[in-house]
């Protein structure tokens, strides 16, 4: 990256996504910059958190990178927010240029130098390190259109995706409102008043449990044979509409038990991963009401799928949501200390083929067994089990001794074998 200019155009295809309404440290290592680690936070707004928050988070980068044994030689500070009714993107400038400088002294005190500081807002950028109006003007600088940038055309070749901004990635995670909302809570009430009596006997517990997952098995291949297409808020209404209230409720019911929700995270490779994706998003769309924590379980079993396919930018958004709602959910923070661990998914996902092929292993019948599951008595043959011919010979079954097979009939009777 040359300049300012290029280094706001790229932050999307570091990050995934545009991080609106967020702080972001990316690290630079080496004489040449080479970006490394880099740490997202939204800001808040009690402005008194600021220097709290600026230090924790050059705090966790720099001691992230010394863990992988290589400490950052320099430090970028990006800030980005949207202007709110009757403010101007330079008006977003002033009022975050405390916490730009907050974070620039933060990362000093740790001897890493801030390289370039940006404000990035209603379409354009203003450095808060460069003092020459001349190449950063007051009003801002326009970004380039996306898309139209040697940026852009790398990170196309490698392969990069830019998901859309970070606000659009959490509405295809957040609990519907309005009367669609009320008729959820009425199905969420009448499920738990049928489901939790049951989930708290231990003979009624193992059937919800195996109700649970032959449900979710019949809503992924309901989504599997549905695929719709469009803007990523035309697929999920049309996937809103391929599941009920009723069948919502009873599948994020159902999840709360820990063993469903493992037995679910199985679905997470091969033709089945992008509709599980698909149905846990939706199922964390219906968590509506006071029902919002129960969303923990589905937004968990998002950020799995999207990760062991590869999508590590929509797991992180998926797990951050939850470990918002439950800072202590096990399942989602090793998931997320995982990811930003930089650890490979493969060893879990061969750990759940394990399990679900032992699990298939011990529930196929034996074949020595009856129909009723009963292995037959072990004693000496019957007539009927013994063969019809005497031991040794390799004479067929059925022919009497001592006797010649008939020839077929031929043409003019002749009965020679052909």
């Amino acid at each position: 990256m040359r300049g300012p200019a290029e280094l706001a155009d790229a932050l999307p295809y570091l990050m995934g996504f545009y991080p609106d309404d967020s702080i972001v440290l990316v690290a630079l290592h080496g004489e040449r910059g080479r970006f490394g680690g880099r740490v997202r936070l939204g800001i808040p707004k009690d402005t008194t958190q600021w220097p709290y928050i600026a230090d924790q988070l050059a705090e966790c980068l720099v001691s992230a990178a010394e863990q992988r044994g290589e400490r950052p030689a320099g430090m970028l500070v990006f800030v980005c927010q949207e202007p709110e009714q009757g403010e101007s993107g330079q008006d977003v400038k002033q009022r975050l240029r405390p916490l730009a400088q907050r974070l620039r002294t933060a990362c000093g005190a740790l001897d890493v130098p801030v390289l370039e500081a940006l404000c990035l807002s209603n379409g354009r950028y203003w450095s808060y390190c460069c003092p020459d109006f001349r190449c950063c003007p007051a009003e801002g600088t326009p970004m380039v259109m996306p898309g139209t940038s040697v940026m852009a055309a790398a990170a196309a070749y490698a392969g990069m995706q830019v998901r859309g901004s970070l606000k659009d990635m959490e509405a295809r995670l957040t609990p519907r409102t309005g009367p669609r909302a009320a008729d959820q809570v009425k199905a969420l009430d009448a499920a738990a008043a049928a489901l939790l009596p049951r989930m708290l006997q231990e003979d009624g517990s193992a059937v919800v449990r195996r109700d649970t997952i032959d449900r979710a098995a019949a809503m992924i291949h309901r989504f599997r044979k549905d695929t719709p297409a469009g803007s990523n808020k035309a697929r999920d209404a049309c996937d809103d509409a391929l599941i009920t209230d009723a069948e919502a409720a009873q599948l994020i019911l159902g999840l709360q038990d820990r063993v469903a929700r493992d037995r679910a995270a199985e679905w997470m490779d091969g033709p089945s991963a992008a509709p599980a994706l698909r149905l846990w998003r939706a199922l964390a769309r219906r968590c509506a009401g006071g029902y919002i924590e129960h969303s923990v379980a589905p937004l968990t079993l998002a950020g799995w799928v999207a990760w062991a396919t590869e999508d590590e930018p929509s797991a992180r958004v998926a797990l951050s949501r939850a470990l918002s709602l439950d800072p202590d959910y096990v399942f989602a923070r090793l998931l997320h200390e995982g990811i930003n661990d930089g650890l490979d998914p493969e060893p879990l996902r061969s750990c759940l083929r394990g399990e679900r092929a032992e699990r298939a292993a011990a529930e196929r019948p034996d074949p020595g067994t009856t129909p009723d599951g009963e292995r037959p008595l072990q004693g000496r043959p019957t007539a009927a089990d013994r063969p019809s011919g005497p031991r040794g010979t390799t004479r067929p079954a059925g022919r009497p001794a001592g006797t010649r097979a008939k020839g077929r009939t031929g043409r003019n009777g002749d009965r020679s074998r052909r």
